[in-house]
């Protein structure tokens, strides 16, 4: 048993440390998408000059640092939950609500997402699919595929959290206590 529990808490540790790699790679984007709305701002408003590209590429950008980033924000806690009633909870309810939800929610809505959302990407491929939205006109098949891999993402960091809360559920310790992030 604790052998067990040994290669669970490593492999916690792994997905943990992978989720924060990915999560710290991804904010990266952030300067190109403050470099192209600054660009914009500039030649539209200073030089009466705006671009073709930069609504494309600023909510292209925007779009896969937020789902991208979903899985970090699982891992840390940053997602919305009701916690009026949660926080009273022990550590051993919490990881029975958690357990449950991941298996019976979590797990099976992603796939259907990562699905439905893989059949689009390759289809958007298939057929060169571009962007109609502004005479620039980008292939819109880079775009489609991050909602699948924000759902391999959110899977993988999913199977840590899923094994945090079985190991509250059975022995009442929590592996991780995520800080309560106050808005």
């Amino acid at each position: 048993m604790a052998e067990q529990s040994a290669a669970l808490i490593r492999t916690v540790r792994v997905i943990d440390r992978f989720t924060d790699t990915t999560g710290m790679w991804l904010a990266w984007l952030n300067l190109p998408l403050v470099a192209a709305v600054s660009y914009e701002v500039i030649a539209r408003y200073a030089f009466n000059a705006p671009t073709l590209w930069s609504f494309d590429v600023t909510y292209m950008l925007y779009g896969t640092i937020f789902m991208l980033g979903a899985a970090y924000a699982l891992h840390k806690g940053a997602h919305i939950r009701t916690d009026f009633f949660y926080e009273k909870w022990s550590a051993q309810t919490k990881g029975m609500v958690d357990s449950l939800s991941y298996l019976l929610f979590f797990f099976p809505s992603l796939i259907m997402l990562f699905l439905a959302s893989g059949s689009e990407a390759l289809y958007a491929y298939s057929i060169r699919e571009v962007s109609e939205q502004t005479p620039w006109r980008p292939i819109l098949w880079p775009y489609k595929s991050v909602v699948p891999l924000a759902c391999l993402l959110l899977m993988i960091q999913g199977v840590s959290e899923t094994i945090k809360s079985v190991y509250a559920w059975r022995t009442g310790i929590e592996l991780e206590h995520k800080e309560k992030i106050e808005i």
